[in-house]
């Protein structure tokens, strides 16, 4: 053939005289699949179906197919009948964006390297194109300006087992006019480029272009009648083919070998290790880095993989058993057919091989091994096995690989991969591969595995030192929620308290230390030890945090000579935060203080959410700067949430939108709070919190008046009959007269000492809650203390008698002095 063809791009068009049967040799036409030599179709398709789906309203999976059914064979407008159809304005710029997005490749054009080459070929071949989509082809080569050089576009192969059928490359050539015999098939598709190809007597050029899968094998390529590498090697190929010299050629581009097989195996090799490393170990998880690798090795090299491991690997996190029969488990199975049919256990049961199977026999040994279905030493397996046999031959199975998962000198599991719809069986290069990877995925699984163990133990550690039982209180109603840390870094150091105090009181804490793992729990357990002390000599919240900032500063201190020169890692306690309120149900004044903390909100009993203005303090740690309190006077049934910064702040939000999001979930009605707990955290709702979370709820009460006595006391001694008549009275309006004795005991002793060695004025306090309050308050900030009086000294038994009678007893001081205070069981 002579001259360039023009013939239409219909494959009803028809050729003139002079372009038919005027070259003389065994290579006449050359027929191109589309299926990924000139232009990727499929992804296309794929790329269309993601996108429809993300910009419909309604998506109707059987209406998308319908119509791409419809369309397809007819004109060019696929995009615009799409739009029309499931895009509300008919958008077709914003469909082709959203395509673009999801294609590898420039929308509506060829390889680059085509264009020049079919035009070198259309001077002395006659050109066809087979195609499952002739719409997108056509627009791809009208683009390019190429439709005057084919023939024939020709749908093929869509309803067949093989995609496409042979039938279908007969009927391109039937329009062509050209014998199969003397015409040649380019492609890069196993099931279509090799064996329709050949079924149908065209003579075949393997095109290696990237990975399409299935990945050909030696015998694919040994069945090809030349190999080339791109596109460009195809006219040498086929001058080679027709023993002439190669077609002008306008960028004389290099060819390729024809022989490349070990080239090609060892890209391969190196293409799968590449995909290993990228793809195994992306999660901290074992059962997903188990799926990983299953999906690696079926996508490359095996028709089904499946991973097992020990089950103290796989649900625990601890070191394997090394005593008593290992107990194995199916952590992920992957397989080229539906449903894994070939698999003998489902994920998550266990796995017990025969003692003569290969799998069994892994267990025991160091390297992967290969293994045959006509080994001896396999026919004497799966004659004492009979159901594997009945497995591996309905599927016929021919060849397997199974590696044992060592990492680090420990026994994870075992794995093996097989093959039944790949014709080549695995040889000694697989096995060498699949030692590659199964060491890149027991270093990933053990490396899950030591996160996960250590994790769960923070955790541990962490939920032991936090509050463990829910506290009554008559001041306020608490709800609170710990949600640990769930990304790499391991869990935090987030702290709560509910601290009941004298008078009635509640203390509520919040703290944060820097820092994730096992150092910042047990750091966490030592600060919180320390702020539990503190709350409990009752000094007010700014004193409180003064002496926590000491502390942490001497802590850090300790720890730094402790670990002078030497490299293990180190967990400060400075930076760490801190918020302390205490609220006052008789005065309803919470009083709060805050290193460094977020500001608490406050939630009205109408709804309305405002967050404090309390002066921000330095974290602690810094030292030198004072702490400042802040006094509100609340409401009774209003909401005091404390929080810690991991539940408002994330990657994705800063900790204004997250405190304004905060304000949202927390404003409405009245509920209980429980739920209003439930609803924060669903509000926020992130996959996996990258920090720890605290939530600290509490509803605020008011103790009622008659539930308070008060009286002044005259600095004498002789008022103290008086105190103990007032208070047998008010016991008996309470009717805790059973109590009358002990009080009045109490009672007398604390106004007694008062009247000795403090100032007045003096005051005397009953209040009865879920226990007995008796309180003497003064002018003088002398601490009284409790001393043991020998047998003849007649004093100084006051205050041992006073710890004797209650539960407990203490002072706090206040800006106008002390209030020494004691409390019965009611």
């Amino acid at each position: 053939m002579s001259g360039r063809l023009s013939v239409g791009v219909d494959a009803t068009a028809s050729h003139s005289a002079q372009s038919e049967g005027t070259r003389a040799g065994p290579v006449h036409a050359v027929v191109f699949d589309i299926g990924g030599s000139i232009y990727d179709d499929e992804r296309f398709v794929e790329a269309l179906y993601r996108a429809v789906h993300e910009l419909a309203d309604d998506f109707d999976e059987s209406a998308f197919w319908s119509l791409y059914e419809a369309e397809r064979e007819g004109g060019a407008g696929l995009r615009t009948a799409f739009a029309r159809r499931f895009l509300r304005d008919g958008d077709v710029a914003l469909l082709r964006a959203h395509i673009a997005r999801h294609w590898a490749y420039p929308v509506e054009s060829l390889y680059p390297d085509v264009a020049p080459v079919l035009r070198a070929l259309a001077d002395d071949y006659r050109l066809g194109i087979l195609s499952n989509s002739p719409p997108q082809v056509r627009d791809a080569l009208r683009r390019d300006g190429l439709s005057p050089l084919f023939g024939a576009v020709v749908l093929g192969g869509v309803d067949s087992a093989e995609k496409p059928a042979a039938e279908a490359f007969r009927t391109v050539l039937d329009r062509l006019g050209v014998p199969a015999e003397r015409a040649v098939h380019v492609g890069n598709r196993l099931d279509a480029d090799v064996r329709g190809a050949s079924r149908a007597g065209l003579r075949t050029v393997w095109m290696l272009r990237g990975e399409a899968p299935p990945a050909p094998g030696r015998h694919d390529l040994a069945q090809a009648d030349a190999v080339i590498t791109s596109l460009t090697g195809l006219p040498a190929a086929l001058s080679r083919l027709a023993g002439d010299t190669p077609p002008r050629h306008p960028r004389r581009a290099p060819v390729s070998a024809l022989d490349i097989t070990g080239q090609y195996r060892t890209r391969q090799r190196l293409a799968v290790m590449n995909a290993a490393s990228v793809r195994l170990g992306t999660t901290l998880d074992v059962s997903e880095t188990a799926r990983e690798f299953t999906r690696v090795a079926v996508d490359h090299f095996s028709d089904f993989a499946a991973v097992d491991l020990f089950e103290d690997v796989l649900r625990s996190g601890t070191s394997p058993a090394r005593h008593g029969e290992p107990q194995l488990l199916r952590a992920a199975q992957s397989s080229v057919l539906d449903d894994c049919p070939e698999s003998a256990a489902r994920p998550g049961l266990p796995c017990r091989y025969h003692p003569l199977s290969p799998m069994a026999r892994a267990l025991t040994a160091d390297t992967p091994s290969g293994h045959w279905a006509d080994d001896r030493d396999v026919r004497q397996w799966l004659g004492n096995d009979p159901r594997y046999a009945a497995i591996l031959r309905l599927h016929r199975v021919h060849s397997l690989i199974t590696a044992p998962l060592l990492a680090r000198g420990t026994l994870l599991g075992v794995v093996h991969c097989m093959r039944h719809r790949t014709p080549d069986v695995f040889d000694t290069d697989d096995i060498l591969l699949a030692r590659e990877i199964t060491t890149r995925a027991a270093l990933a699984i053990d490396n899950a595995r030591r996160y996960a163990r250590e994790r769960s133990t923070s955790l541990a550690l962490q939920r032991s030192l936090l509050p463990r039982r829910r506290v009554r209180l008559s001041a306020a109603d608490i709800a609170t929620r710990y949600v640990p840390a769930e990304s790499s870094a391991g869990v935090g150091g987030d702290w709560f308290d509910v601290i009941p105090l004298s008078g009635a009181r509640v203390g509520l804490m919040v703290g944060d230390v820097v820092g994730h793992g096992i150092e910042a729990s047990a750091t966490m357990g030592r600060l919180r030890t320390a702020a539990l002390t503190l709350a409990d000599i009752d000094i007010p919240p700014d004193e409180l945090l003064t002496h926590l900032d000491d502390l942490v500063l001497r802590l850090d201190e300790e720890e730094y000579a402790a670990r002078r020169g030497t490299p293990a890692q180190h967990t400060p306690v400075a930076g760490a935060t801190c918020l302390y309120a205490v609220y006052d149900p008789v005065s309803r004044c919470c009083t709060t203080a805050r290193a460094g903390h977020p500001a608490p909100a406050i939630v009205s009993p109408d709804g309305t959410v405002r967050f404090t203005e309390s002066p921000q303090g330095p974290p602690l740690g810094v030292g030198g700067l004072p702490f400042e309190t802040d006094c509100v006077e609340l409401a009774p049934g209003s909401v005091i949430a404390l929080y810690t910064d991991g539940l408002p702040h994330s990657a994705g939000r800063d900790l204004d939108d997250g405190l304004r999001v905060l304000g949202e979930l927390l404003t409405g009605p009245s509920a209980s709070l429980e739920s209003l707990c439930d609803k924060v955290l669903r509000g926020f709702s992130p996959e996996k919190y990258e920090d720890d979370a605290v939530l600290l709820l509490a509803r605020t009460r008011a103790l009622s008046s008659s539930h308070i006595a008060t009286w002044d006391v005259a600095a004498d001694p002789a008022d103290v009959a008086r105190v103990r008549r007032l208070v047998t009275e008010q016991l008996a309006d309470w009717e805790l007269e059973e109590l009358s004795f002990t009080t009045e005991l109490v009672a007398s002793e604390l106004v007694t000492n008062a009247i000795r060695y403090a100032r007045p004025p003096l005051t005397l306090r009953l209040i009865r809650d879920s226990a007995l309050m008796c309180e003497v308050s003064d002018a003088s900030s002398t601490t009284p203390h409790m001393k043991r009086s020998r047998a003849f000294d007649e004093g100084g038994r006051g205050l041992l008698l006073v710890a004797q009678l209650t539960r407990r007893w203490g002072t706090r001081y206040t800006p106008d002095g002390k209030t020494v205070w004691a409390e019965q069981d009611v």
